[in-house]
């Protein structure tokens, strides 16, 4: 197809979010061209014009920009590990979910063989891709960051975290590490009020309003940590917390649920309790998440419980 955009680009994996990724840049004019494990998964995106690639070779041969969006890290070397020195001068976006020191390892893998790497962590669901509620982040080479923004920019809201090609999983799984304690948090207080006949839709028409407004509280708890004085007035205390904690426990056990995730939180409070720190604000719970935090006894085994 012509390609009025004038950047071609290959689509390496057709989940979901690469079907997404793909479907967004040929709506915009792009020339697409894409591959998939399962070659069937590419029948909707020929349709609309893509150009399937029956071998991985033809694929990363077809572009100087490649997006990589497959399964996990292992798959990105299993995939490219073969044709990775016809890769020589061409531009890798690694789109693919990586622990940070994974990614690095693919940057420095990439670099050398002459691939220019990126990372990308996307910040959004597949219905998401194209909107202005997307957001992707990128580290990694700025140079191919800033020479593709073009393409870049037509998935989401592009933020640069800068050259370590980690940072932007760091902070990915990062912000996940909130949302899935958070839902964690919901289905459980959902499990808590249907023992006693409420349905989880009504809980979350509750839920939703409450918890969005607690999320101001981030601001606050950020403040004090950055600050580092957990002796701040106006916070609540720890020994306040872990009463509230203890309420939810025995709640849940009267109910017959299972308190297990309260109960991680809980012992964590406890443990700065035992150290002194009862009194103090509950955003210090901050520091028993350091490996060498020396102010939580036993943090070994608080760790290992959260594990």
């Amino acid at each position: 197809m012509t390609d009025p955009q004038g950047t071609g680009v290959t689509v390496l994996g057709l989940g979901a979010m690469g079907s997404a990724l793909a479907t967004t840049l040929l709506d915009a004019g792009h020339a697409v061209t894409v591959w998939n494990r399962t070659p069937a998964r590419a029948a909707d995106l020929s349709a609309r014009g893509a150009e399937a690639a029956s071998a991985i070779s033809a694929a990363v041969a077809a572009h100087p920009l490649i997006i990589a969006c497959l399964l996990d890290h292992a798959s990105v070397h299993d995939t490219l590990d073969p044709v990775i020195a016809g890769m020589r001068g061409r531009a890798l976006v690694n789109l693919t979910t990586t622990t940070p020191n994974e990614a690095r390892e693919l940057a420095t893998w990439a670099a050398g063989h002459g691939v220019d790497y990126l990372d990308g962590a996307i910040m959004a669901t597949p219905p998401m891709i194209g909107t202005s509620e997307a957001s992707i982040l990128y580290s990694g080479s700025r140079e191919v960051f800033n020479a593709n923004r073009p393409v870049l920019d037509r998935w989401a809201t592009s933020t640069y975290d800068g050259e370590d090609s980690g940072l932007a999983s760091l902070f990915d799984l990062a912000m996940l590490s909130g949302m899935y304690s958070m839902f964690a948090g919901f289905l459980h207080g959902a499990a808590m009020v249907g023992s006693a006949g409420m349905s989880a839709t009504d809980f979350a028409a509750r839920a939703t309003p409450f918890l969005s407004a607690m999320t101001a509280g981030f601001a606050l708890d950020a403040a004090v940590i950055d600050g580092g004085d957990y002796t701040v007035p106006g916070q609540q205390s720890l020994e306040f917390t872990e009463l509230s904690q203890s309420h939810i426990v025995r709640a849940s056990e009267e109910q017959g649920v299972d308190p297990a995730l309260i109960a991680v939180v809980q012992e964590l409070i406890n443990k700065q309790i035992a150290a002194g720190r009862g009194a103090e604000g509950s955003a210090r719970l901050y520091e028993s998440f350091h490996a060498d935090n020396s102010d939580s006894p036993d943090h070994t085994a608080t760790m290992e419980a959260l594990r």
